[in-house]
């Protein structure tokens, strides 16, 4: 006896795309439950028939009207009828791995050299059109799964994606050695050119994300240009970290004097003296060093030069350079013939007014002019005249 289904339901799990329900006889009491994120399609003799969307249905002619027309129905609707029911789930189903079945055979943007590479990842799909996918695809098929539509899609994915990642490396000029940090861009980019690939059999590509690309490490033209490629900016680096090496060295330098100053300016503060007398000091060292005034120039230190030091320094140490550098260099003049006495001829004091010895007053006046002329004077001071 033929079964007639009371509830038709989904029955599948979360990634299921289209499942088929078992039961393929109903009559009009049949009630049909479709879920949130569900549809359902009836098929009868190779067409399709009505769909129905989340909700309870009584398969009556008012709610089947396409059904309805392909039946001989019989009196209270209750004679059975063949109907084959799909129900497709139409969650966007995460984490389907894809991968490149064979390397990818391109030439490298950048640096121009032939390379191949393997690429795999992820995407999430999402059933789109129900009828057109079920048409393309399924056909008297019981059941989708992810695995099942990935292998109906392997052959033209791998085609394509191999095509649209050389297209987009080319057109975005990526460079492999900088694949990584260019991802996103690189994923978002395939995954825009397969869309429409996608949409022809009714399913959406919600995502699409390059995780892996394998490159061809060991082979020797890409080991040459890799190191090539390191050295372009390993080379820039070492120049600017070796200039910055140097102005920090030198800023150590410069400040290791500054201290060395600072301590020395505060010695001199302690202990009452100051820079230029250091340096009156030295000179004075010098001086005293030397055995005669006449190896001065061989100190490289002229007469001028020391008197200048003299004067700066001010105070004793000045005061002793000048004095020695004066008893060097001026010639001794022999001082004046003493005064003595007309009378007696004692020596005189030029300021006395009487001699020491005999008491005889010692200014006499000019018989002609009247002016005061010291003892022992041979001629008036103011008018030449013969005494």
């Amino acid at each position: 006896m033929t079964q007639i289904a009371d509830i038709i339901m989904y029955e599948g799990n979360n990634s299921t795309f289209i499942w088929k329900h078992p039961v393929t006889d109903f009559n009009s009491l049949t009630q049909l439950i479709v879920h949130e994120s569900q549809e359902a399609l009836f098929f009868m003799n190779g067409q399709t028939l009505d769909l129905f969307g989340p909700g309870r249905y009584t398969l009556e002619t008012q709610n089947i009207p396409l059904v309805g027309k392909l039946l001989n129905r019989a009196t209270g609707d209750k004679t059975p009828f063949h109907c084959e029911v799909y129900f497709v789930n139409k969650v966007e189903q995460m984490s389907i791995k894809w991968g490149t079945d064979s390397k990818v055979q391109y030439m490298e943007p950048v640096y121009n050299f032939p390379i191949a590479i393997g690429v795999s990842g992820e995407m999430s799909l999402r059933v789109e059109d129900f009828r057109k996918l079920l048409l393309k695809l399924v056909g008297t098929e019981n059941f989708l799964g992810q695995e099942k539509l990935v292998s109906f899609f392997r052959s033209f994915l791998m085609t394509k994606v191999k095509t649209y990642i050389a297209q987009s490396m080319r057109k975005n000029s990526i460079n492999i050695f900088q694949m990584d940090e260019n991802l996103t861009t690189f994923s978002e980019d395939i995954w825009k050119m397969l869309i429409p690939d996608f949409l022809a059999y009714g399913v959406s590509l919600e995502r699409f994300f390059v995780t892996n690309v394998v490159k061809p490490d060991g082979e020797r033209q890409y080991e040459k240009f890799k190191e090539l490629h390191f050295r372009q900016y390993a080379d820039v680096t070492e120049a600017k970290l070796n200039q910055q090496i140097g102005l920090i060295n030198a800023q150590t330098d410069a400040q290791k004097k500054v201290i060395a100053s600072q301590a020395e300016a505060t010695k001199r503060m302690q202990e009452g003296y100051s820079y230029q007398q250091e340096r009156g000091f030295d000179v004075a060292e010098r001086i005293a060093d030397n055995e005669a005034v006449a190896q001065f120039t061989n100190l490289g230190v002229g007469l001028g030069t020391m008197a200048g030091v003299g004067g700066a320094i001010g105070g004793l140490v000045g005061g002793t350079v000048n004095n020695a550098i004066n008893a060097a260099t001026q010639t001794e003049v022999p001082a004046p013939a003493q005064a003595k006495c007309a009378k007696c001829g004692a020596a005189l004091n030029p300021k006395a007014k009487f001699c020491m010895e005999c008491g005889s007053p010692l200014s006499n006046k000019c018989p002609k002019c009247g002016a005061d002329v010291p003892a022992g004077g041979k001629f008036c001071l103011e008018c030449g005249e013969k005494l």
